[in-house]
């Protein structure tokens, strides 16, 4: 056996900002679970999964939260623990961001609609909870392969021993291998998806002639196409830090404690809520339109000026006067 690999200190500005992303990405899958939970109507396949996603990441926010917090600088019955929570909790995200995509992919180019889609949203559930997650996660608690890691694979928290002779195996168990599958998978779909509606647009073009008609039809393309192009970027650029210090690892590189690469590290893999929030609800004009509504109720909304301002109603006809786009359009399955 190898000996116990140099930790890798955690500077105080360091930690500041990993905790700050972590509050950011507590803050961020909350609001989705908030916008889920105050609005019906936005509840529509691709959203769900969106709220399971936020599930998955708000817990592994709250549990890198406490490892980086506590900044473990040794085996403990919590550091066992906090490993075990977001251990399960980064794997289920890994699975339900690929999830997302698979459901795009199968219900747009597919069109897997009805009793089809009820199945798969089940198998979804069963494999991205009760599945590869929750049974790996038992697994690595039972053989006491979760614990202290130096902070050589991560960021203050714990994970997989160093010390235990197949560490590379069960690294590769409880993340890795899922989230390189995620680098190649993620692109692949949305690529399928982006490719879908551009022929799409593509065909309605023929059939529709009238400028206008086109412009704003290319126009909501334009929009569909930047966010197929940027969730699978997004999620790469943050998880591709992680990768880079695993890899690392196990070549024995001094660059492993490189502080730059150990911030880049501890924000990306603890921000994948605040980026979700970001794609999904701040840039996401459905949604974004009834947050600025409610914030502008909470502040600014008193009984003079509304009786000085007159009634809003005159407005309603403009708003239900808006063209919705193909039905198909990831736009509509995820309220963009």
């Amino acid at each position: 056996m190898s000996p116990p690999a140099p930790p890798t200190e955690l500077m105080p500005s360091e930690r500041i900002v990993v905790l700050l992303s972590c509050v950011l990405s507590a803050l961020g899958s909350g609001l989705l679970v908030a916008t889920h939970a105050l609005w019906p109507d936005l509840r529509s396949r691709a959203r769900r999964l969106l709220l399971f996603l936020s599930l998955a990441d708000l817990l592994s926010a709250t549990s890198y939260f406490y490892g980086v917090l506590r900044d473990f600088e040794g085996p403990s019955w919590d550091c066992v623990l906090q490993g075990a929570l977001s251990t399960f909790a980064n794997t289920s995200s890994f699975f339900w961001t690929v999830a997302i995509a698979l459901y795009l992919y199968l219900s747009i180019v597919r069109t897997v609609r009805g009793q089809g889609a009820s199945r798969l949203f089940w198998a979804f559930h069963i494999v991205r909870w009760l599945g590869v997650p929750l049974a790996i996660t038992m697994a690595a608690v039972a053989l006491k392969k979760i614990g202290y890691d130096a902070s050589d694979v991560s960021v203050g928290w714990c994970w997989i021993n160093l010390e235990a002779e197949d560490y590379v195996l069960w690294m590769l168990l409880t993340g890795k291998l899922w989230e390189m599958l995620a680098y190649i998978m993620l692109p692949l779909l949305y690529l399928l998806v982006r490719k879908h509606i551009s022929r799409a647009h593509e065909a309605l073009s023929e059939y529709r002639p009238t400028i206008s008609e086109t412009h704003q039809l290319r126009g909501r393309s334009s929009v569909a196409d930047k966010k197929l192009v940027l969730i699978p970027l997004i999620f790469i650029c943050l998880r591709v830090w992680s990768t880079v210090r695993f890899v690392l690892t196990l070549c024995g590189s001094p660059a492993v404690q490189v502080p730059v690469l150990v911030v880049l590290h501890g924000v990306g893999n603890t921000f994948q809520g605040g980026a979700n929030c970001i794609m999904f609800a701040l840039c996401t004009q459905a949604v974004r339109t009834r947050l600025l509504q409610v914030c502008c109720c909470c502040s600014s909304q008193s009984p003079t000026t509304e009786t000085q301002e007159g009634p809003p109603a005159a407005s309603a006809p403009i708003k239900a006067g808006k063209s919705q786009g193909p039905s198909w359009a990831p736009d509509q399955q995820l309220s963009t």
